[in-house]
This record gives C-alpha cells, sequence and structure tokens, in this order.
C-alpha cells in the first residue's frame, strides 16, 4: 500500500506493461493494483509467467485467476500475450522479448529523435560523492551532455550521463533511461523534464516555479476555524503530531509521507511539516525545535552539526532503513499519545450471612468470601436477587475483631459499607476494580 503512487508513475510513462506473476503462487494484491494501474493508464499488458521450472509450478491456476478478473490470455482464446518462463536458467525469455516487439509493432510506438529531449522524471536522490543524481526517462528528443535542463522546480546543466549498467554516455535517445548529473536540487518523482536552449532560460522558469510553489503552500495551510475549534472541543482531548520527512530518495520519501498521513485519527492528527532529500542538516533540526516536530530519517543520517544541536534542543530524530517499521513505530507513539480507557475486573464475589446493626457505626455485615480476593480499597456493589442496587466503598473490613487490608477466598470476614445500611442477608457484594487498558487506533 505504501508503494502505491509508485506504481501509478510507472503505469503512466511505461508504454507496454510486463507483468510478471510466479507459477508456483498466486495472483498477489500487489499484481492485482499494478494491472489496475497500468489498465487506468490504457496500457497494454504482457504477462509472464515466471518460475515455470519449480516443483509444483502451475500456470493454468494463474491464467485461471486472471480470467476471474476479466483478464483472458491468448492460450485461453483471450486478448492478452502471455509466456511462460524461468528467470534462473533463462528458459523462454527470448519468446517473451519476441512477443513485446510484436506488441510494440502494434502499438506503431514513434518518437522523433531529432530535438531537444522532454520525458519523466523516474526517481531523484542525494548521492554522497556525485550530488544530485535524477533518474529519468527520454519520451521524445535526444539528452546530451551539456544541455541545460529543467525539471520540475530545479534546473541545471547536464554534467554526465550514466545508463542502466552504469556506464557514461555522451546521449540518450527515447525510451532510454539515465540517470543525470547536474540538478541543482532533486525533482519530484513524476516530473517532467524539458532540455531547453539555454542555462538562463532554465533557471528563470526554475525560479519562477519555485516561488509559485511557495506561494501556493502558502495559501492552502491551513488555519484554525471556529468550526475547527469546535470540532476538536467535541471530540476533547485532540492531539497533534508534527513530522519532517528526510530519505535517500524521493519515491520513498513520497512513500512514507504518504502512509504516515493516513495513519491520522479523528483524536490524532498527522502533519508532515516538511519533506526532502538528503541528509538530516542543523535547518531541519531547527524546524523540528520551532514546530514541536520529530524527524524521521530513511536511509540517511544527520549531520554532526544537527546530531549536536538536536541533543542540545532534545529533538527526536528517528532512522530507519525499512518503511513499515518506521509506520508500526509511529502508531505505536500514537496509541501512546491515546487516554488510556478503564475496563472493570471483579475481583471478589462476598456473600452477606449475617447482619448486625451497632449503634453509631450502622448495620455490619458477616460474610463468606466465594471467590478472589477483597481488599479494604475495592468499590463495590450490592447484588440483590440478581438487581444492584448499590454502588459504592467499604467503611472498613475486618476479621475477628482486627482491621484487615485483605481477605480471600474461603475466609470469613465483617465489613460495613459507606453511606449504606440496607443491606440483607443473602445479598451479594461485589468487589471490583478500574484496570487501566491501552487504547488502539
Amino acid at each position: 500500500e505504501a508503494f502505491t503512487a509508485m506504481r501509478a508513475r510507472g503505469a503512466k510513462v511505461a508504454d507496454i506493461a510486463i507483468i510478471v506473476v510466479a507459477a508456483d503462487d498466486a495472483v498477489m494484491p500487489q499484481t492485482k493494483e499494478a494491472i489496475n494501474h497500468a489498465q487506468a493508464a490504457g496500457v497494454p499488458l504482457v504477462f509472464a509467467f515466471t518460475k515455470v521450472d519449480k516443483p509444483g509450478a502451475n500456470a493454468d491456476k494463474v491464467r485461471e485467476q486472471l480470467s476471474v478478473m476479466n483478464i483472458l490470455v491468448e492460450d485461453w482464446g483471450g486478448k492478452y500475450q502471455s509466456q511462460e518462463i524461468s528467470s534462473k536458467s533463462g528458459l523462454n525469455v527470448d519468446l517473451l522479448l519476441d512477443k513485446v516487439l510484436l506488441e510494440a509493432e502494434l502499438l506503431e510506438l514513434k518518437a522523433n529523435p531529432n530535438k531537444r529531449a522532454t520525458g519523466s522524471v523516474i526517481e531523484s536522490a542525494l548521492d554522497k560523492g556525485r550530488g544530485i543524481v535524477t533518474t529519468v526517462l527520454v519520451q521524445a528528443g535526444t539528452l546530451r551532455v551539456g544541455d541545460p535542463i529543467l525539471a520540475g522546480s530545479y534546473s541545471g546543466r547536464v554534467k554526465a550521463l550514466t545508463n542502466e549498467r552504469g556506464q557514461k554516455v555522451e546521449s540518450a535517445g527515447p525510451s532510454q533511461p539515465v540517470q543525470v548529473l547536474g540538478m541543482q536540487g532533486a525533482p519530484t518523482a513524476g516530473d517532467r523534464f524539458n532540455a531547453l536552449e539555454s542555462e538562463t532560460e532554465a533557471r528563470d522558469i526554475a525560479n519562477k516555479r519555485m516561488q509559485l510553489q511557495r506561494e501556493q503552500g502558502l495559501r492552502t495551510q491551513k488555519h484554525i476555524t471556529l468550526d475547527e475549534i469546535g470540532r476538536r472541543l467535541a471530540i476533547g482531548n485532540f492531539k497533534e503530531l508534527n513530522i519532517i520527512v528526510k530519505g535517500d530518495v524521493d519515491g520513498s520519501i513520497e512513500a512514507l509521507a504518504d502512509s504516515l498521513l493516513k495513519l491520522s485519527t479523528e483524536q490524532i492528527q498527522i502533519n508532515i511539516i516538511s519533506k526532502g532529500v538528503g541528509q538530516i542538516s542543523e535547518s531541519d533540526v531547527l524546524l523540528a525545535s520551532a514546530s514541536d516536530a520529530i524527524i524521521i530519517g530513511f536511509q540517511v543520517r544527520p549531520s554532526t552539526g544537527a546530531r549536536k544541536l538536536a541533543e542540545a534542543e532534545q529533538i527526536d530524530i528517528r532512522l530507519y532503513s525499512i518503511i513499515y517499521d518506521a509506520i508500526n513505530e509511529i502508531k505505536s507513539a500514537m496509541e501512546g499519545m491515546l487516554d488510556p480507557e478503564f475496563e472493570e475486573k471483579i475481583v471478589a464475589n462476598v456473600e452477606i450471612r449475617e447482619t448486625f446493626k451497632i449503634t453509631k457505626v450502622g448495620t455490619i455485615a458477616g460474610c463468606m468470601v466465594l471467590d478472589g480476593k477483597i481488599t479494604r480499597n475495592s468499590k463495590i456493589r450490592i447484588v440483590r436477587d440478581g438487581v444492584v442496587i448499590y454502588t459504592g466503598e467499604l467503611a472498613s473490613l475486618k476479621r475477628f475483631k482486627d482491621d484487615v487490608k485483605e481477605v480471600s477466598k474461603g475466609y470469613e470476614c465483617g465489613l460495613n459499607i459507606q453511606n449504606f445500611n440496607n443491606i440483607e442477608v443473602g445479598d451479594i457484594v461485589e468487589a471490583y476494580e478500574q484496570v487501566e487498558v491501552a487504547r488502539k487506533l
């Protein structure tokens, strides 16, 4: 679920989607989600049934599950191409590629390489040695080393291009994914990029976009209204948890931030006040201090200055390498912020077997503890013929003539009840206590 946006972006930039399903397994929820995204984006599907060389592999079972989703492969008289393959041995991979090429020919996928490059940002990350590394997919034109480039709210000049094997290349044409070095900042995954005529033009447009983004951010800041104050008062103990998210790649930050926002409830609201690519800096710590936030680092670490400042400002920095660990810990923290609930626990049942009226004291009951253990501080109820007739507290608890703190099952005791004397032989005194129970989201 955390990677829904990532799958949706992948479907939008793809010309053909290869849906890989293990033949020894079933069609998983994430596979169904990937199929739905591809269909929503109008992307043709080719199915690859992998692990066919494993014992227990049953591709027909997968075909059957797909047919339930109204997806019929060509083998079963449908329109979708499929191929049984083995990634381990390479069995039939060439046939799968042939089917992909056939699909591409039918679609007549064409692009003009003789113009300035345009395409989509797949991912952006901060590399310690190389700076901002942006992975892009060229969709039209040719991207060359030295080209001024604009992506989202950031500009730059292409200093180097590397292909999917890490080899340096001088240019990249349509449908080629490359890593670009030279961006001034980390654009958001899914942003469009354009190669422009001059770096000045790229910088001017980037600055205008950044300004617009700031203005929109200010406009969309939620200020508290009378209605919101009323809602919070009605809920009672409304709380907020402010979070700053920093990570190594933009896609992971987006997945984590979206998942954390979904944890918001009526009682506790999560606010992502800032998110970005790169190490945790001193400015992040100062922002956390000003907004009373915690900082979550995903695959990144704080700088030395940021760590010292966080210790001085007592800012909580949490570091994770697995998204679901971060989500579960924040969820646990939110449960800790909720006011506890109290659950009633019956600790003893005591039968009244004799009553004595004593002047200035009231009615004393001679009792037998039927089960559990009654204590001097227990809250009690008087139950007569199955009906509760009084709820209150003990005034005294005795064994023979001595005051005692507790009396256990099978022992006799004497007790009288505070502000209540209408007790009869056969009444049951039910002792109970309120146990604190942690609330769950």
